[in-house]
């Protein structure tokens, strides 16, 4: 079986280098889509820049012709091709399903080229499919970041000026607050104001990656906030019952825009540079770093 395998990768991989195989994007399953994306980010030089998957059933594959370099994986199994693993016989690297689970188990902070994922909360997990990505908590609640970021999936730095400004603007399906209840007149929910920010930012970077200009993020999140609100005293009409989460479903789609500072956005950054600002009471923006 593994021997048929390997003939029928290498098989594939002579087609491509004559020019004879008739490639066609495919979409192929998050999990494939996660380990190439996975490689890419984190050997970056062995898998340089981010290339299309391609496919001739049943194997799904990029190539990366700085390297000489192939990945593909079919069967469940992944193999690679050129390099430091030779041009004669492919070399088997581990299954689709212990990758998935090596990834996951990371907290899957690596496997999307447009993304930039090192302040991930641990236990989150993201993967990408085509233009869609998804962000997930499964059945825990992750905590809160101390940093309050909340853009889980904001613009990875970028070497050169690419000159594209992105929108990214958010439509929250449901959310939800548990571990304080309020039963005061006239008085608000004093997560609220935080949740409303997570729920209700509009982000816009300058110098984005191609990656982000048509990206569109599902988020199916648990924030557990009980280290910024667990000490909240109960007092009448308020309960406070640890723990304090906040559970959120949305979609977040992206857009070209010809000027972020002329957009309705709360948060804008520079990829490049490294500036960011914040709109404040009055509509303005306020740089707040560089």
């Amino acid at each position: 079986m593994k021997k048929r395998i390997k003939c029928s990768i290498l098989s594939f991989c002579l087609l491509v280098l004559f020019g004879n195989a008739n490639l066609a994007s495919s979409a192929t399953t998050p999990e494939i889509e996660a380990i190439f994306n996975w490689a890419e980010n984190n050997f970056s030089d062995l898998f340089p820049n981010h290339q299309a998957t391609q496919m001739i059933d049943p194997w799904a594959f990029r190539y990366y012709s700085s390297t000489g370099i192939y990945i593909g994986a079919a069967n469940n199994e992944v193999f690679v091709l050129g390099g430091p693993w030779g041009a004669n016989n492919p070399t088997f690297i581990d299954t689709i399903s212990n990758l998935t689970a090596q990834i996951q188990a990371s907290g899957g902070n690596s496997s999307v080229p447009g993304c930039g994922t090192s302040d991930i909360p641990t236990g989150m997990v993201i993967t990408q499919s085509g233009n869609v990505v998804n962000i997930s908590t499964g059945d825990q609640c992750v905590v809160l970041p101390t940093n309050g970021n909340t853009n889980f999936c904001g613009a990875p730095e970028q070497s050169v000026a690419t000159g594209i400004s992105v929108l990214s603007d958010t439509n929250v399906t449901s959310s939800v607050i548990q571990g304080i209840v309020i039963d005061i007149p006239g008085i608000p929910n004093p997560l609220g104001s935080t949740t409303d920010s997570i729920a209700n930012s509009k982000f816009c970077v300058i110098n984005a990656p191609q990656e982000l200009t048509n990206q569109i993020v599902n988020t199916n999140i648990c924030l557990d906030m009980t280290d910024q609100f667990g000490s909240l005293p109960s007092i009448p009409g308020m309960t406070v019952t640890p723990p304090i989460t906040f559970t959120m479903v949305s979609t977040a789609t992206n857009q070209v825009v010809s000027d972020c500072f002329a957009t309705d956005a709360t948060v804008i950054s520079d990829a490049f540079t490294d500036e960011s600002w914040v709109r404040g009471a009055d509509g303005n923006f306020i740089q707040t770093g560089f």
